[in-house]
This record gives C-alpha cells, structure tokens and sequence, in this order.
C-alpha cells in the first residue's frame, strides 16, 4: 500500500510526539523535546533552535533535551504547526506565513511596506502591539513565547528582472499559505501560488513557478542561486517568526521551568536576529558571487509598488483596522 505524504508526515510527527512525556510530573523526569524547523540547521533558525536548546539544558540540569528536526523534517509549517496543537511536537520555530490560518490577527505584520526598517519592526513586536499579539495564540491551542525574525522578503525568478510593478505581472510566484501575501501579489497582477516550503525547489527545478520571495537569510540558507538567476532586493515585506511550545508541554512545567524556556527564547531571538543582520551584509555579495543577477528597487520604485497596493490597503484597512495599521506606522 502506498502511503499519501500526509499520512507519512502524521506518522513521523507521532514518533516525535512518542519521544516525550507529558503531564504534572514533568519537573521530576527528563523531558524529550521534539523540535521541528522548516529551514536547515546552519540556518537562522537553527541558530535561534540551538541557543534556545543551549539556555533550556544548562539551566534545567539536561532534565530537558531537545532533538531537532530540521529542514521540513516533520513536514511544511501548518502540519507542524497543527502538531503543536496535538501536542506532538513539542517546540518550533515558524514563519508568519501560516500563523494569520491560526490567529487572524498575526497577519497585520505582513502587509507589505509596513515597516520601515528592522528597527521599526523590532520595536513594534517587542511592544504592547507584538505582545498582544502572542497572548493571543493560548486560544489557538499554542503557547507563543517571542517573536523571532527572518528580515526583510525579496523576490528571486527565472524570467526577467523586476523595476516596476509590470515586471510582476504574470510572473508565477510561490507565495506562503498567507492571505496578506497573496492579495498584495495579485494586486500587483502576479499569479501567486502558495506552496508548502519542502515542495519549492523541485518546482523551481521544473519550471511548475518562475520565483518565489523570501528573506536573504532564507535565499542563502537554501542555496536558491542553484535554482534561480534573478534577485530583487525589494524589501516589500518584513518577515517576523514565532518561537511556540505546545500547552501539553506547557502545562506540564513547573513556573520555574516556564521561566527557563522564556529566558532560552529570548536569547534564542537575539542570536536569530543577529544572524540577520549579518546576512544582510554578507547575503548579497554571496549571492552575487554565486552568479545571480542582483537589482534593488530605489525610493522611487518602491513607491511605485506601494502605489500598485492601494486597493490591497483598502482591504487590509477592513481586516486589521485602519487605526492598528496607522499605529503601526507611527511607532518610532
């Protein structure tokens, strides 16, 4: 009988969920961590996975201990994801490219040019806006204990290099499983198409999509210069990431060892954001050396792209509220 690849990624996702112990008695024995992670180990996200596992096994006595399964191991984000839920897997570390499927609300940090730098958007999710944000997952099954990042999204492709929004149009672009994203791209006139992470490649391969956008760190970390000739340094969306634990495991801990894996995920960021801001130094001339043809949309451009979006904002403005949008905006 040949198994469906949902059947196989529930089954590898039970397995890492048969690791662990769950229950009151959690503080008394060691604890087994399954840890999934769409991206790969030398990655942000295996930066931010290792020092949060680092801080949680020195501060714990190794009652805790982690076993990561990077690279889309378990499957693409939303069934991680909905592991957590079930409590199958323990901890994660996802992009925002699913969370607005479980909490609506997390959206609004993907509306394109709502940011003005990492900075800017450091400060937002950091504050009273990012914070509220993540109380909000406990209804969703989830504990989400910090933001972390992936920096800004740019666009790669195989078809020509992009100036102006016409460059855009037609251009059949794998966007995440994200409303935000899709209704900017076809207000562009793209033809996005949402594709789990682990399918990307192959499809680039095969020519299924011309592109796809994603942060410097995530186009270096995949080796997308294998696969694509063009990059558009177009910043058109910031790209924060959640760092979650399942309330099984959650519930289980003793106040003192919540404390431990706040303190872990806290670290876990600034390492994550740290290896940000030296990919987007070092990202480029990479890339760039790597062959790939490299132009970055100037002031101009881009306000010709946000242009482009007015319609998308008018709808944005009814999902999220002009006022959170607009303070969004206004936060120095």
């Amino acid at each position: 009988m040949q198994l469906t690849r949902r059947a196989v990624t529930g089954a590898m996702i039970a397995l890492a969920g048969a690791l662990s112990w769950s229950g009151p008695a959690l503080a008394q024995q060691e604890v087994k961590i399954g840890y999934a992670l769409a991206a790969a180990p030398d990655s942000h996200y295996g930066v931010a996975a290792t020092k949060w596992q680092e801080v949680v096994e020195a501060e714990t006595d190794g009652r805790y201990t982690f076993r990561h399964f990077p690279s889309s191991g378990l499957g693409g984000e939303r069934e991680v994801i909905e592991g957590v839920q079930l409590g199958t897997v323990e901890a994660t570390i996802v992009s925002s490219g699913t969370l607005s499927n479980f909490v609506p609300e997390a959206g609004v940090f993907d509306i394109p040019f709502l940011f003005r730098d990492l900075s800017h958007a450091r400060t937002v999710l950091d504050g009273p806006i990012g914070q509220d944000i993540l109380k909000r997952f406990d209804d969703a099954g989830m504990v989400a204990l910090a933001w972390g990042e992936q920096g800004f999204r740019h666009i790669t492709n195989n078809r020509n290099a992009i100036e102006t929004p016409k460059d855009v149009a037609g251009l059949k672009l794998r966007t995440m499983e994200n409303p935000t994203h899709i209704l900017a791209f076809e207000a562009l006139g793209a033809a996005p198409t949402p594709m789990a992470w682990p399918e990307v490649i192959s499809a680039l391969q095969q020519g299924t999509i011309d592109g796809q956008e994603n942060p410097l760190s995530v186009i270096t970390s995949a080796k997308l210069s294998e696969v694509q000739d063009y990059l558009t340094l177009s910043g058109h969306v910031y790209s924060p990431a959640m760092l979650i634990v399942s309330k099984q495991l959650w519930e289980g801990m003793s106040p003192e060892d919540q404390e431990v894996f706040r303190k872990g995920a806290s670290e876990a960021v600034a390492a994550m954001r740290d290896f940000v801001d030296n990919v987007e130094t070092s990202g480029v001339e990479q890339l760039k050396g790597d062959g790939m043809e490299i132009g970055t949309l100037s002031a101009e451009q881009k306000a010709a792209f946000q242009k482009s979006l007015a319609g998308a904002y008018e709808q944005y403005y009814e999902t999220y509220g002009k006022d959170l949008i607009d303070q969004i905006i206004a936060t120095e």
